[in-house]
């Protein structure tokens, strides 16, 4: 038994050495290149793009990333594609990429939603169109729900919205923990992380291939610091009981709405998600993409942004009156 200790400490001990020394290769190698902003007390990381022509009309488009994910995720689909044609603001959501939050307050979709609002505020953005992606799908909903006067329209796309069966992986639980967790985060999940990471971002633009150099282009090794991978993993652990009680709610959300999906997502099922979402919502259009998988901003872009012109122009006309049966597009 005093063997098996010995061999446990010197593992923690190796681990969190390496950790402690890869941690700080990391965060000397990336850093900032946005704005920061000050929200009650935490920092949020964010980009801005004026459109080439302010049209008083126009919402500013803010985008919000998915688990995993940062603001780079989002400017690396949509950034070239959009730029200049509507104002763009990419942030990090709470915890990660380069904004911090607080570890309670801000694990859950509607206390990071809360946070957003007041960064609209802050900004001074009167109208805006959230699109978040999978997760980022989630927060989007509830920035809808607390914010309705600014957040004038809405873009799901591969959401995380609906409870679900099978819970989430292990470790995502692990980390999420007090004490256990920051422990299992210094000394465990940053050397196996980075082992792992090819085949996780296999899976998750699967049956997709990943852009080349996406890892690098989205900063991905900010996720696997401690404090990143610690608020990730909280997030994908306390969703799930999250929309369990914000779901009932989405039938109020009354503005323009688009859901977007692939008929091949194995990482959040359309037919869970998805299709649940836009029988919940009133005044939603519903996009389906046939054997597309769950990275849809990335392999469908152009697609996407031809439907948020669509949505734009819904959300300046008012248009809430369209028949539902006619807001099915499968592409």
């Amino acid at each position: 038994m005093i063997y098996l200790v010995v061999g446990i400490c010197a593992v923690l001990f190796v681990g969190a050495t390496y950790t402690y020394q890869r941690a700080r290769n990391i965060s000397a190698l990336y850093q900032p290149d946005g704005k920061t902003a000050v929200i009650d007390g935490r920092s949020l990381h964010y980009h801005f793009f004026p459109a080439a022509e302010v049209r008083a009309e126009d919402p500013v488009l803010v985008f919000l990333h998915g688990a995993s994910g940062n603001a780079y995720d989002s400017m690396l689909a949509f950034k070239d594609e959009l730029l200049g044609q509507y104002s763009l603001l990419f942030l990090d959501r709470p915890g990660l990429g380069f904004s911090d939050r607080n570890l309670i307050e801000h694990r859950t979709p509607e206390g990071q939603a809360r946070l957003i609002a007041r960064l609209l505020e802050v900004l001074g953005i009167q109208d805006a169109i959230a699109i978040g992606h999978s997760l980022g799908a989630a927060v989007t909903a509830d920035l809808g729900l607390v914010a309705p006067e600014r957040v004038k329209g809405l873009v799901f796309i591969a959401p995380a919205t609906h409870p679900w069966p099978g819970g989430v992986k292990w470790y995502y639980s692990v980390a999420s923990w007090p004490i256990i967790g920051n422990l299992f985060c210094w000394t465990i999940t940053l050397p196996v992380a980075e082992r792992l990471a090819p085949r996780a971002m296999d899976n998750v633009f699967y049956p997709n291939e990943v852009p080349v150099d996406y890892a690098e282009q989205i900063r991905l090794p900010l996720l696997l610091l401690p404090d990143g991978f610690r608020a990730n993993s909280s997030d994908i652990a306390n969703l799930e009981k999250h929309v369990i009680r914000q779901s009932p709610n989405y039938a109020s959300l009354e503005q323009p709405a688009l859901v977007i999906t692939g008929t091949e997502d194995t990482v959040v099922w359309p037919s869970i998600h998805s299709e649940a979402l836009f029988r919940d919502l009133p005044n939603a259009d519903l996009m389906v993409f046939d054997g597309a998988g769950h990275m849809l901003h990335h392999t469908h872009t152009r697609e996407i942004c031809g439907a948020l012109e669509r949505l734009v122009a819904r959300v300046n006309d008012d248009t809430s009156g369209t028949s539902r049966d006619t807001q099915a597009e499968f592409v």
